[in-house]
């Protein structure tokens, strides 16, 4: 009897091993209208590409994560792509991400912020700081505590990002970036928390990841256990808060473990709709 109980449990672990082996590049490819209070008539309809945490350069599916969200992003009409942070885990990516960008800025603008990871800011001993010029060289628009400003259908809409270090050190201003004369703003930051600091208007859109929806979630009735960064308040999808809409990724790639379950890899298209 107990020999029965170990070969059924041993295959159960089998079973769950294999199917977070293909979750982890089994990308959603989402399509998401988000209607949004005060956005200006012209920008109705307005398509951003959002992706994030690639975690370049680690033995995973990462890579492979990525390039479908790639092969889905350039058939989109999108106006502009924003990625959120954690581009590499090892220095060894930074090819692979200098031709990511290098495609995604092909069809359009693209804005990025850095990550915990990218910056060497991590539980993993392995982490070194990435090369931020890969990104720049290949096209993308780096952000850090910085800001753009750009004309999208002849309204004026700011672009924003805030450095990982100063966010997570709780010394992030973003609101001091604010350009009161853009019509339509938003803010990158690769932790969704930054949404909880910002006064209200300051921004009208906040873009983030990090979590990885849990990554790997253990299901109870009504809800789910999610182990990567236990008790984050926002894990993926829209927040509507005082302060801002937040919309949270559940990025592209994995950290520590190669493994997903019940968190899938995510890329999304938002279509920014008058409320």
């Amino acid at each position: 009897m107990l020999a029965v109980a170990l070969v059924a449990a041993g295959s159960a672990a089998a079973a769950a091993l294999a199917w977070s082996l293909f979750e982890a590049q089994w990308v959603e490819l989402e399509e998401l209208e988000l209607p949004l209070a005060g956005l200006p008539a012209e920008l109705d309809g307005l398509r951003i590409i959002h992706l994030s945490d690639f975690h370049l350069g680690k033995l995973s599916l990462n890579g492979l994560a990525l390039e479908r969200a790639l092969r889905w992003a350039e058939t989109r009409d999108a106006d502009l792509v924003a990625i959120t942070g954690d581009l590499l885990a090892r220095r060894r990516g930074e090819p692979a991400l200098e031709q990511a960008v290098g495609r995604l800025a092909r069809r359009g603008p693209v804005f990025a912020v850095l990550g915990n990871h990218d910056v060497g800011e991590s539980r993993d001993p392995f982490s070194r700081p990435a090369d931020t010029n890969v990104a720049k060289e290949a096209g993308a628009v780096l952000l850090a505590d910085s800001s753009v400003t750009i004309e999208l259908r002849g309204v004026c809409v700011q672009v924003a990002g805030a450095e990982p270090v100063t966010a997570v050190r709780g010394r992030v201003r973003p609101e001091e970036l604010a350009d009161p004369k853009a019509a339509f703003r938003i803010l990158l930051c690769h932790y969704p928390q930054v949404v909880d600091l910002l006064p209200p208007g300051a921004f009208q859109l906040v873009l983030a990841g990090h979590t990885h929806g849990g990554q790997i979630c253990v299901p109870y009735p009504g809800g789910k256990l999610r182990l990567e960064h236990l008790g984050a308040p926002y894990w993926e999808g829209v927040y509507r808060r005082p302060t801002a809409t937040l919309y949270v990724s559940r990025g592209l790639g994995t950290s520590f473990v190669p493994l997903r379950f019940l968190a899938r890899p995510q890329a999304t298209e938002l279509i920014l709709r008058r409320a």
